[in-house]
Order: structure tokens, then C-alpha cells, then sequence
């Protein structure tokens, strides 16, 4: 049980023995800025005064008088009516022993019997994944396995959007740059695809198949947009994959049009729906939308959003308890119009949490730059893994808020050095690994750990603190949350290596104790950075 949750239920038990009733408590369990103000504190008195009608100083000092001080140093009472909670020094032994016997699970919360659909990423079949995107699948991902850390039965989602008039441009698209393989010309459509991605694919069909697909009936198009998507999806499923982004379930856009699905989400939705200009509207106005939205266009074709809706359908369908859609800046107006069609078909809205992904820049030495190896590609994923890594790029798609617009300096994320956070917690990481080897002949005995010095001290109650990161950065959907712990863990980790000597040949119990405590702290950094898909490194 955590520290935390201890002094709760003490607090508790005090209460109910001061006949308070407990159910209609509500009081934090705070985290002190000062070692002299203890290691934990609770305003639970602060909380009462109106409850009580009393001083909450004296409703504090009641508690006192009836909390249990088992495991515990000391409680002082402190102005206006805070209680300051003193553990044991064994007891930072013990979190330390938890950590060691955990291993790669510290951290993991108790599971839940609740299932997430997550679906983040979700490019379009029709070219190279660009920053926007890689940084919503990075972000994606990390959030699934916090979201499993955190006990939630987490299934990611690729919606493969094979449907629609963007497809039938990359089939055009294709079909002219496989007859200009011929010194055939057919023009490229209005709003196709000029990059090199389209041109190497003609390519490859030239190459499998000759010149079998030279004809300009619906039935070759066809075929043109079918291996067009089947080859693009392939190319970012090993994109993917090499930025260790992996998916549970592919969903056909196609699939759902075909299964009859949308017709019936047509027909629930008669009671909101109504004809203007021979389109058919929605009334998304009557929940949470600023006004009416098409589906259906005059001339018959389904607009993006009814397909959307009946993918949503089928989600629920499958069982999921939550959705999470990650999209980007650009769906702003998006969420209203889904969220009120759901409650339209009689589904709770609050089941559905859609979160948007901000726009990245790159930028060296203070100006934005593009990264292109070849003409009609720039600024795509493999181009800046090639320049920095796939750590660097997890780590730093992540280390900022969804919500906030993300510029990435190439020379910091490059810098061998404590001016990259990267670094400095990877360093953190090695540098424990570096001394552990060093006395790798020293065994330590968990029933006879013992920490008294601050730099110890406050590195333990930073480990202490996973558990709490990783349930809020799932409460939050933040997976920044884990970078910013990762560098406050590397700042501790750094302070206790430098202000304790680890390996004292002089004072081999102290030693051990010291290496005890380095495998935890090694043990969490690694799980912190493995939870945003950043490798620890065992050497720099």
C-alpha cells in the first residue's frame, strides 16, 4: 500500500472515532515542499471547519490525539491546521525493498476491468508520414502503455481510411505515373499525389506486371487504387514499426461502408436528420454543435463524418467501455459534431474522449528548416529519424503537452550534454548502470537497508511518487507527465551519485545499502523511460 493511502485510512479511522462521517469527507494528502515539514501533509482540518463549526487547529489536534502513530516518527501540527506526517526511516527501506522485488512491473497499478479502444495516428494510405502525424503516434502509443501500466485493458486502433475520394485520387494518381513509365500520357487529376512515393510505386507495378494495366476503365482504376493503398500501408506499417508504434486492430473505412453499417445509422438518425438543397443534414445543433452538419451531399456521396459515425458504432459495438481518438489541430470542430451524433443514437458522449495533437516545426539554430533527402519529401518521419534517432524523436514528440504547439531544435535534441533533457536522463540511467557494474561482486541483503542522508532521502520519495505519475498521466491523457518526472528522477539520481559515495570500500554495509538503492532508481528510470518507448541506455 502506498504512503500515501496509509495515512488516508489513518486519518480515516481518527475520524470515525471523533464520530465524523466519513463518507462526506473529502481532503488531500499532499506531498511537502521541505523535509522539516515531514514527508507527507493533509489539510483534512482545513477541510472540516465548516463542517465542524470548530478552529481548525483544534480539529487538528483531535486527530492527533486519536490517529494511530504506528510506522510513523512523529504528526506535528502546523498553522493554520495542517498535520505533517514524520515516517520511520525503515520505511523508506521498505519502498526501496517494494522497488527491488517489483522489478520491470514497479509501478503498475491494479488492473481494471475496463477496456479502451485508442486510436491515434491513423495516416492516410497516400504518402510518408509527416511530423504531425509521427508526433500523434508517438504520443499514441506512449499513453497505451501508460494506460496498461495503469491497469486499463488498452487495444490500439489503426482506422485505415480506404474510402472516399481521396483514394480514388491516389488510384489517378498512380495510373498516370505508370503510363508515363509507357511514354504514355495521362494527366494527373486535379488533387493527386506528386511525391516520390507514387512515382517508385508505379514503378513496382511496372515491374510486376508490365504493361497489363495499361487501360483506362473503372475496373483497371480500381486495381490501381487497391495495391496503391495495400503499398502505401505497408510503408507506414514499417515506418511504424522502426519508430516502435505497433497496432492491435486495422479497421477498413471501406469495411465499414460495406457492411451495411452506414445504412443503418442513417435510418437511427431519420428522427435528426432532415433534406435542404436535396443534401441530408443532421441536427448535431440540438446537443453540442454550433449548427447542422451534412452527411449526405446533394449528389448522393456521403460526406467524411457519416462513415465516422458508424465507425464509432462499431467500436462500441465491439464491446469498449471507453474511446480515445488523438487527431489533429485541424478536427477542432470535429468533436462536437461526433460527440452530439452519438448522443443522438442514445449513447453516453462522455464515453467518447477526443484529444487534438498541436503542430511541429523544426527548427536549427533559431530558424525553421526542412528536412528533404528527395524532391516532394519533406519533413517526414524517416528524415528526421535519420538526423537524430528514434529515441530522441519519442522522447521529445512527447515531452510537451498535446495541446501545445511543439518546436524541435535539432541541436538540442543532438547535444551530448545536460542541455538535452534526453541526455540527462539517459545519462542518469547509464551512470547507475556504470556503478552497479563496478560492484557487481557486492551483494546486498533487502532485510537490512537503512537511509538517513537528505540526497538518499529525497531520491526515495521521488521513486515513491511512480505509481501516483503514472494514474494521473492516465487520468489526464498527459503523457508528458513521465518526461517531466523522468527529469526530475534524473536531477535526484544525479545529486545522490555526486553528494553519496556509492561504492566505500571502507564501509561495505553503507555500500550496500547505496547499491540497493541505485538498482531501484536504475529500475524506475528504465520503466519511466520505456513507458514514452525511449530506450535506457547501460552506457554513453
Amino acid at each position: 500500500m502506498r504512503n500515501e493511502e496509509i495515512i488516508k485510512n489513518k486519518i480515516l479511522e481518527a475520524l470515525k472515532k471523533l464520530d465524523v462521517n466519513v463518507d462526506e469527507v473529502s481532503f488531500d494528502i499532499l506531498k511537502t515542499s521541505s523535509p522539516e515539514h515531514g514527508d507527507l501533509a493533509s489539510n483534512v482540518a482545513l477541510k472540516l471547519t465548516k463542517v465542524l463549526k470548530k478552529n481548525p487547529l483544534d480539529i487538528a489536534n483531535a486527530i492527533l490525539d486519536n490517529i494511530d502513530q504506528s510506522n510513523l516518527r512523529k504528526i506535528e501540527v502546523a498553522k493554520p491546521g495542517f498535520l505533517n506526517f514524520f515516517f520511520e526511516e525503515d520505511n523508506f527501506s521498505n519502498i526501496v525493498r517494494h522497488i527491488l522485488s517489483s522489478e520491470d512491473t514497479y509501478g503498475n497499478l491494479a488492473r481494471k476491468n475496463h477496456k479502451i479502444c485508442l486510436e491515434f495516428a491513423s495516416i492516410n494510405p497516400t504518402g510518408d508520414i509527416h511530423l504531425g502525424h509521427a508526433r500523434g503516434a508517438a504520443i499514441g502509443d506512449s499513453l497505451a502503455r501508460i494506460l496498461n501500466a495503469a491497469g486499463y485493458d488498452v487495444k490500439k486502433e489503426y482506422y485505415v481510411n480506404d474510402g472516399g475520394a481521396q483514394v480514388t485520387h491516389l488510384g489517378e494518381s498512380l495510373r498516370s505515373r505508370y503510363f508515363g513509365l509507357f511514354n504514355k500520357t495521362l494527366p494527373m487529376p486535379e488533387d493527386g499525389y506528386f511525391g516520390q512515393d507514387v512515382i517508385d510505386i508505379a514503378k513496382l507495378l511496372k515491374d510486376e506486371v508490365g504493361d497489363a494495366y495499361l487501360n483506362e476503365d473503372e475496373k483497371t482504376l480500381n486495381i490501381f487504387i487497391k495495391r496503391g493503398i495495400e503499398l502505401e500501408l505497408e510503408k507506414i506499417k514499417r515506418d511504424l514499426k522502426m519508430f516502435r508504434v505497433e497496432f492491435d486492430i486495422f479497421t477498413s473505412e471501406k469495411a465499414i461502408r460495406d457492411s451495411g453499417l452506414v445504412e443503418e445509422v442513417i435510418k437511427k438518425l431519420e428522427p435528426y436528420s432532415y433534406k435542404e438543397d436535396n443534401a441530408l443534414l443532421l441536427k448535431t445543433s440540438l446537443v453540442y454543435d454550433e449548427k447542422d452538419r451534412v452527411i449526405i451531399k446533394s449528389n448522393g456521396e456521403y460526406t467524411y463524418l457519416l462513415p465516422d459515425i458508424a465507425y464509432h458504432v462499431n467500436k462500441f459495438e465491439r464491446g469498449f467501455d471507453s474511446l480515445i481518438d488523438l487527431f489533429g489541430a485541424d478536427h477542432h470542430g470535429y468533436i462536437h459534431r461526433m460527440k452530439s451524433a452519438l448522443h443522438l443514437l442514445g449513447y453516453d458522449d462522455s464515453r467518447l474522449t477526443i484529444d487534438l495533437i498541436q503542430m511541429v516545426r523544426i527548427l536549427k539554430d533559431g530558424k525553421e528548416v526542412k528536412l528533404s533527402k528527395r524532391e516532394g519529401v519533406a519533413n517526414t518521419l524517416r528524415s528526421l529519424i535519420e538526423e537524430v534517432g528514434v529515441d530522441a524523436c519519442r522522447y521529445f514528440f512527447v515531452s510537451r503537452a498535446q495541446s501545445s504547439h511543439l518546436d524541435l531544435d535539432l541541436s538540442v535534441m543532438t547535444a551530448q550534454n545536460n542541455s538535452n533533457p534526453l541526455y540527462y536522463a539517459s545519462y542518469a540511467h547509464a551512470r547507475l548502470c556504470s556503478v552497479l557494474k563496478q560492484a557487481e561482486d557486492v551483494t546486498y541483503d533487502v532485510n537490512s537497508l537503512f537511509y538517513k542522508e537528505e540526497a538518499e532521502l529525497e531520491l526515495i520519495k521521488k521513486l515513491n511518487e511512480f505509481e501516483d505519475v503514472i494514474a494521473d498521466a492516465a487520468m489526464t491523457l498527459s503523457a508528458h507527465k513521465i518526461c517531466l518526472y523522468a527529469q526530475k528522477l534524473a536531477q535526484l539520481i544525479h545529486v545522490f551519485y555526486t553528494e553519496c559515495r556509492i561504492i566505500n570500500k571502507d564501509d561495505i554495509g553503507v555500500t550496500k545499502n547505496r547499491l540497493a538503492l541505485a538498482e531501484a532508481a536504475k529500475i524506475t528510470m528504465k520503466r519511466a523511460l520505456n513507458l514514452i518507448g525511449v530506450e535506457a541506455p547501460t552506457q554513453m
